[in-house]
């Protein structure tokens, strides 16, 4: 089957879960209201369904090529990039002085989702280019602003993100790419980059890349990295294209998955740019246009998640194997399939509101600029990314299991979403990387942002305890426990105890704050709906996990290290 955007799904986790309404309470989107909300959910389901999705099984089977140092795309991704770009799409965040609607990024997230559980592959390419508007939106002069954002805006134009070098992967510090001045207020580049999504395609007029590279006189390391702004083609003051720039494609990568998807590898030579942002202060200024891509990684995570619960579910409603003694006579009436199957559903949800409330989180510190909304939005951000990855692998492995045989078959699809999905846990930082961020950086307020989340979890639960008493306090429980862990990293002094446990710290985390959201909705449906079935699923069989993880969180690293590197084959 093909994938269908869950629209009435959106509508009632925005209105019953993550209190989209605060935002749409606010003099900055006010005008984010019912109907608006409700014809952007309807329209981009409509693309997202109707365009998107019918690629997705062209893209991994004629995949993006080199042809002649021109990169050629998959059929009809030319025309699925229109019917993203002619909506406006690209667009909804984006300020609408230069052609954006300016509406809250949650929506945005939405419409990322449904788009990325219908094609991951296209959908990567609007997905980079509006974080790279939001770079220069914050970063950017008036000039370059009125130059680059119409179109980028447009679609006519798109984005890249140039970080990795063969030799500096998550450890930009050590990239070697040069930017000398040359005299004309403007740099040139040179280095290669490599890992570079969308690096080129024959359907946009100009590829503008973020290149992080090094002036004459940087400091070595991270703090001697500026950012530039080096396009394809150098575009005259009026916005028409000029000469083509010093810059190719040396060759795509050969991937596992997103084959609709080009990752180039891209040389620079003495290619002309623009500073963005402060000299030495490049990866702060890229960090705006990371951590954009780093939740809509986590919400293309759940896009896919999504996907593979659609197939699956499809599949075990019509597979017949075995005897069930159940009226359906299908392996949906299998007690293994349905567990795969509500588990799936559960994770899904769980991270889906995670996603959603660290958006809204954002929209709230754009509209009020308070700090604790700031906090709440960095605290929530690598929860969003790990989780929401790490689901989407997750959905994608058990939509293979549950077809069983047929799973390992291509035509399938569901072998497509693990391969495709997979990539997400490694870029804009690895899923271990977030986590050492998580307990390191977003703790360094002493756990205030986590205590804070932690309080809202455990009212949340009283409130639930005449309508759900064993559910509520078993989330009230989880979360008790979750504040002793947190209270345990706080205090250690040593961050090699924090980062042995940080993952099991992030996946407990949301663990617990998949409890409170599922109770949220079960709340909404006063016990008599799906949601509230899903939900005592949710917390009887999946949110148990979370002792186990904080056990491991606060473990320390003492065995990790005593461990003698022989043995691990060293």
């Amino acid at each position: 089957m093909s994938y269908r955007a869950p629209v009435t799904e959106f509508g009632f986790v925005l209105e019953h879960v993550v209190d989209f309404k605060k935002v749409q309470e606010t003099d900055r989107f006010a005008d984010a209201q019912g109907d608006v909300v409700a014809a952007i959910l309807a329209e981009a389901g409509k693309v997202a369904t109707e365009k998107l999705a019918p690629l997705q099984r062209i893209g991994d089977m004629r995949p993006a090529h080199l042809e002649n140092g021109v990169v050629r795309t998959s059929p009809g991704f030319a025309e699925g990039f229109r019917a993203i770009s002619e909506g406006g799409w690209i667009g909804v965040t984006a300020p609408p002085e230069h052609g954006g609607l300016g509406l809250p990024l949650t929506l945005s997230i939405v419409v990322n989702e449904m788009m990325a559980g219908a094609c991951m592959a296209l959908q990567l390419n609007p997905m980079l280019t509006q974080a790279q508007i939001h770079a220069l939106e914050v970063h950017g002069d008036a000039d370059i602003q009125k130059l680059y954002l119409p179109h980028l805006i447009s679609g006519n134009w798109a984005g890249t993100m140039n970080l990795s070098e063969p030799q500096a992967g998550s450890d930009v510090g050590a990239l070697r790419s040069r930017a000398e001045p040359d005299g004309e207020g403007t740099y040139r580049i040179s280095g290669q980059k490599i890992y570079i999504s969308w690096g080129d395609s024959d359907f946009c007029e100009n590829i503008c890349h973020m290149v992080l590279a090094r002036l004459p006189d940087a400091p070595s390391g991270s703090r001697g990295i500026s950012l530039f702004l080096v396009p394809k083609f150098i575009p005259r003051a009026d916005g028409t294209l000029g000469p083509a720039n010093s810059l190719k494609v040396v060759s795509l990568e050969h991937k596992l998955g997103l084959h609709g998807s080009p990752t180039a590898v891209m040389e620079f030579d003495a290619a002309k740019g623009w500073l963005i942002g402060e000299p030495h202060k490049g990866l702060a200024t890229m960090f705006t246009m990371m951590n954009n891509a780093r939740l809509n990684t986590g919400v293309q995570g759940i896009g896919v998640a999504e996907a593979g619960c659609q197939i699956a579910e499809s599949f075990a409603k019509d597979r017949r194997q075995g005897r069930t003694g159940r009226p359906l006579g299908t392996i949906i009436e299998h007690a293994d399939v349905r567990r795969m199957l509500v588990s799936m559903r559960a994770e899904t949800f769980a991270a889906r509101a995670i996603g959603l409330a660290c958006a809204v989180a954002i929209d709230m510190e754009t509209a009020t600029g308070q700090d604790s909304w700031r906090a709440r939005a960095a605290f929530l951000t690598p929860i969003a990314k790990a989780f929401g990855t790490d689901t989407g692998h997750s959905v994608a492995q058990d939509a293979i299991q549950v077809h069983g045989g047929m799973g390992y078959i291509e035509e399938t699809g569901v072998a497509q979403l693990m391969r495709d999905v997979r990539v997400t846990q490694i870029y804009e930082g690895t899923n271990g990387i977030q986590a050492m961020d998580l307990v390191s950086r977003k703790l360094m307020d002493d756990g205030d942002a986590a205590f804070a989340l932690l309080d809202e979890i455990e009212d949340g639960a009283e409130a639930a305890r005449a309508r759900f008493p064993d559910v509520a306090q078993a989330v009230w429980t989880a979360a008790e426990a979750l504040r002793e862990a947190t209270e345990w990293m706080v205090a250690q002094g040593d961050m090699d105890d924090r980062f042995a446990g940080a993952v099991p710290y992030l996946r407990a985390f949301a663990r617990v704050l998949g409890g409170h959201y599922h109770l949220r909705a079960a709340m909404a449906e006063d016990g008599a709906g799906p949601r509230a079935d899903l939900c005592r699923a949710y917390v009887t069989r999946l949110l148990p996990q979370h002792a186990a993880l904080l056990a491991e969180a606060q473990a320390g690293a003492a065995d990790l290290f005593a461990i003698k590197p022989e043995v691990l084959g060293a």
